[in-house]
């Protein structure tokens, strides 16, 4: 699986990896990697399969995102990174760390706990919304967002959405994202980490405190799989902590990797 990736800052300082949620894309982050590329990281964003300009696949589970992540870091010689995931890409990140611990030397979780969850209404009325378009039909991105608006009501998360729209070079309209290679693959994208796992190195976990995916009885979970864990809560920020409040955010994680460098 061949996976798109952003690359910022240079050759030989500590590798950052940063992993997308479901629906996203790695151009979500750039402004958070350029920073990190500032502070004297090399900083990776691959967008996910089945995500951005990356491959689509019916094959659409954690193990296909973990295995499709140790190729890429094998293919790109990334050697000892720093993980950071957001949402699924912090599931990938969790289930990455403790199946090659050794491979991974600090991680980072955005609002993301390793429990399984059920899946979400505001999950299905997204990929719902965006397989009743028909993109032969649409004459302007204005037309999409007005469809998208009829199931979603949440002007931020259309705006989300509509980042996964392009032109093609026939100037007509397409998806980066494979809406039907998610849809069908929903389900499995809701399971907890293996038991018995276990990722020993220091670990931080960000929630949005106005967020519900780590509640507080998710936290012996948290530390049962990662041991020296430590918890953090943005107040107010919703599950896109890091677009809610940017600079709460980096002034954590920089502080989280004040002695890699």
């Amino acid at each position: 699986m061949q996976l798109f990736h952003r690359h910022f800052g240079e050759k030989g300082n500590a590798p950052l990896v940063i992993l997308h949620g479901l629906f996203g894309i790695s151009d979500n982050w750039v402004t958070f990697g350029k920073q990190m590329a500032g502070e004297d990281f090399e900083v990776f964003i691959p967008d996910q399969r089945n995500h951005g300009r990356s491959e689509w696949s019916d094959d659409f589970n954690y193990l296909a995102l973990t295995n499709d992540l140790y190729d890429f870091m094998d293919l790109e010689e990334i050697e000892n990174p720093i993980l950071l995931g957001h949402s699924m890409g912090g599931k990938v990140a969790m289930r990455f760390a403790v199946s090659y611990p050794g491979l991974v030397q600090k991680l980072i979780v955005v609002d993301i706990a390793p429990k399984p969850y059920q899946i979400r209404q505001e999950h299905l009325n997204i990929i719902g919304a965006v397989q009743q378009i028909n993109l032969e039909e649409v004459k302007s991105r204005t037309e999409v967002k007005q469809q998208l608006a009829r199931t979603i009501d949440d002007e931020r998360v259309i705006r989300f959405i509509l980042k996964n729209l392009h032109r093609t070079d026939k100037n007509t309209f397409a998806w980066r994202l494979n809406p039907e290679g998610i849809a069908n693959n929903l389900s499995r994208m809701s399971d907890s980490m293996p038991d018995g796992k276990k990722y020993h190195q220091p670990a931080l976990f960000i929630k949005g405190g106005a967020s519900d995916y780590i509640l507080p009885e998710d936290e012996a979970m948290i530390r049962q799989h990662f041991p020296h864990a430590e918890i953090m809560t943005i107040p107010r920020a919703s599950h896109w902590v890091h677009a809610d409040a940017p600079e709460a955010f980096y002034r954590i994680i920089t502080g989280f990797l004040a002695d890699v460098k």
